[in-house]
């Protein structure tokens, strides 16, 4: 339901047959309410279910961001848009995945958005949308494959929330008539191309298109451990590059969490 009490319309048939050619066995499946759709995929997971799947929940009431952090977002279908996408892949290297799902959304929203690495899409110094990727493991020997599970939140409005560091971006105010379900829509079918291409190809294709739109790209940044240095772009794996004083870093998604230095 939307916060005026109108039941949202989602377009689950023209996503799946946008998808359904690419991924056999692909369901649409929308949910009233649910803690988490990423937990749940996981959930379906772990219990031997790895049909592929995007997970849409009206309302979300424990929806979460990397590093454990709360995602917060408003009411969805109206001020925000939250889902999971669910699928069996088995790239040579996971490394730059999130950067890859990352150039791919921003392509697909509007040129404006910028990437920050490495889950992060942000409007003007503002943040617009958070992925999240987690994994799961199945099968034996050669046979064995991992199942992701990509989240992504989207402010559709910009949620109040006072004390972030990052004030939120909604994308209303780049597309006033953005909604969900047509967002959703646009969405989908460039997303799943991404994951397979990646898992084809790795994240080297995306590496220009993402260091193109990288707003830490040339910048001073203080890493997590309080390194300081200049942000130079994703690698070809899909690191930060940031020259320090002792030369230059290659920083993995595992290692930190960076922020532009003030």
């Amino acid at each position: 339901m939307s916060a005026a009490g109108e039941r949202i319309l989602w377009p689950a048939e023209p996503i799946w047959e946008a998808v359904a050619p690419l991924l056999p066995g692909f369901s649409v499946e929308i949910l009233p309410e649910i803690d988490s759709t990423n937990s749940e995929l996981m959930r379906r997971a772990r219990a031997g279910r790895f049909e592929p799947v995007l997970l849409v929940a009206e309302r979300q009431t424990a929806g979460r961001g990397r590093l454990g952090r709360n995602w917060l977002s408003g009411v969805q279908g109206a001020t925000s848009l939250t889902f999971s996408l669910g699928l069996a892949v088995a790239p040579a290297d996971w490394s730059g995945l999130s950067l890859a799902v990352g150039v791919t959304l921003a392509e697909s929203l509007h040129p404006s958005v910028q990437l920050k690495w490495p889950n992060d899409l942000w409007v003007s110094g503002r943040k617009l949308a958070g992925i999240l990727i987690e994994t799961a493991s199945f099968g034996e020997g050669s046979a064995a494959r991992r199942y992701a599970v990509i989240g992504v939140g989207i402010n559709l409005a910009p949620p109040a929330a006072p004390g972030l560091a990052v004030a939120p971006m909604g994308l209303q105010e780049l597309l006033p008539a953005a909604q969900a379900g047509a967002v959703l829509l646009r969405l989908a079918g460039p997303l799943v191309q991404a994951v397979q291409a990646f898992e084809t190809y790795g994240f080297a294709p995306f590496q220009a298109r993402f260091n193109a739109r990288d707003v830490l790209r040339d910048r001073a940044v203080v890493l997590s451990d309080g390194t300081a240095g200049t942000a130079h772009g994703a690698s070809e794996a899909g690191a930060l590059l940031v020259h320090t004083s002792s030369g230059m870093k290659t920083v993995t998604s595992s290692e930190v969490s960076v922020r532009p230095a003030a």
